[in-house]
């Protein structure tokens, strides 16, 4: 990659986010990206940044992708968010055949996936394939997706396959089962208390036919490309959800100063908000945490993008304490965003304000089984030497 084509999308994502920021109250109506914004995301690149070169993209660094994400979710949470995922299509379309993923990307760059990743389906095995039923949850930017996949247990016989004898994991087989999304029903359930812009409603099928090309194994698949932004794909998810926390509690503490600045005052209060001590201790310890967090996610992402640049096997295990570095980062964005709020008053509950969606946005993020706080004791067992299950 060239520092041209990274400062190219991050330049881009900069000047598109006063846009994102001045319809952040129409995008929430909606519960989805407006037409026109998808459009300007998808010319600015913010879509294809982690695509190869070779098939139209950018093919940016972790870094690079993560002050996107950043820039993004600073400007309207929703947006960043919706673009992070539709940012990753082509690290799941990667864990395709590379027959496949050429297929997919032959028509043009911006080919965008959605779906659900945890496993709500079944896939029977047949002829050529698998039938599969399920209804999946959370498919952030189905609307907009061009195809849609679903997580599923495979079913033997009437009942889930099984790993190998003594595997201790001991958990059925999954594969990501993926179609074309005039195949699936979307089901309008996003009815929820904040994030709401990203249209993140159920999907399903009933006996659909996936030919068997196009199913993955979403969490131990190994991608078709060669290249270190496709090195253990989830693990760089993981880092770009704690790209986007960070956002959004930038976000957060920049209105609370604009606020504050405006001459702001508390009910009851002796002094403006700007002149408040208790205040400014809040808001600088406030800061102080969010631009922690911002050291450790970079600091962990440039180790990471380091191991799959030099040295790609010894990236998986690194995934105790990546998920443990967004758990940890969620958590700290939370508590700034809720000193943002309490710090505004009575002003700040009403749905126009920028803080109280900031507010709805961090908590509804933080409820994300990949922020969960059990993923500090997954870094905990690795440090003992116990097996973290999940990852390996």
């Amino acid at each position: 990659m060239t520092n041209e084509h990274a400062a190219k999308v991050l330049q881009a994502a900069r000047d598109l986010a006063p846009t994102l920021s001045s319809r952040s109250a129409e995008i929430e109506e909606a519960r989805r990206l407006p037409v026109d914004l998808l459009d300007q995301l998808k010319a600015a690149g913010c879509f294809r940044m982690f695509l190869p070169r070779s098939h139209g993209g950018f093919e940016v660094d972790l870094r690079t992708g993560m002050d996107v994400l950043e820039t993004l979710a600073w400007a309207d949470g929703a947006t960043g968010w919706t673009v992070m995922l539709g940012s990753e299509s082509p690290l799941l379309f990667a864990l395709l055949s590379r027959e496949r993923f050429d297929a997919v990307y032959s028509g043009g760059p911006d080919v965008i996936i959605g779906g659900g990743f945890n496993a709500q389906g079944e896939a029977h095995a047949t002829e050529g394939g698998y039938r599969v039923t399920g209804r999946w949850s959370f498919a952030s930017g189905c609307e907009h997706a061009a195809w849609l996949f679903g997580n599923c247990v495979l079913m033997d016989g009437g009942r889930p396959r099984t790993g190998a004898a003594g595997d201790v994991r001991e958990t059925p087989e999954m594969r990501g089962m993926l179609f074309p999304a005039r195949e699936v029903r979307i089901l309008d359930t996003w009815s929820v208390l904040g994030l709401r812009g990203t249209g993140s409603h159920d999907i399903a099928v009933e006996g659909a036919f996936c030919p068997a090309e196009h199913s993955f194994d979403i969490f131990q698949g190994q991608p078709s490309v060669a290249c270190p932004g496709f090195v253990a794909p989830v693990l760089h998810f993981v880092l770009h959800m704690g790209a986007v926390a960070v956002g959004i509690a930038q976000g957060a503490l920049d209105e609370t100063v604009t606020l504050a600045r405006s001459g702001k005052k508390r009910l009851y209060a002796r002094a403006g908000l700007a002149d408040s001590p208790v205040f400014q201790v809040h808001l600088g310890r406030a800061e102080t945490s969010v631009r922690a967090a911002r050291a450790l996610l970079r600091d962990t992402g440039d180790e990471l993008w380091d191991a799959c640049v030099n040295n790609p096997g010894a990236a998986a295990a690194m995934a105790p304490r990546l998920s443990a570095t967004l758990a940890w980062v969620t958590e700290v964005a939370a508590r700034a965003v809720d000193a943002c709020y309490q710090a505004g008053g009575g002003g700040v509950a009403r749905n126009a304000s920028p803080v109280q969606r900031r507010f709805r946005d961090i908590h509804t993020f933080s409820q994300h089984a990949a922020a969960a706080e059990g993923w500090f004791g997954q870094a905990g067992g690795a440090l003992l030497g116990h097996p973290t299950g999940f990852w390996t």
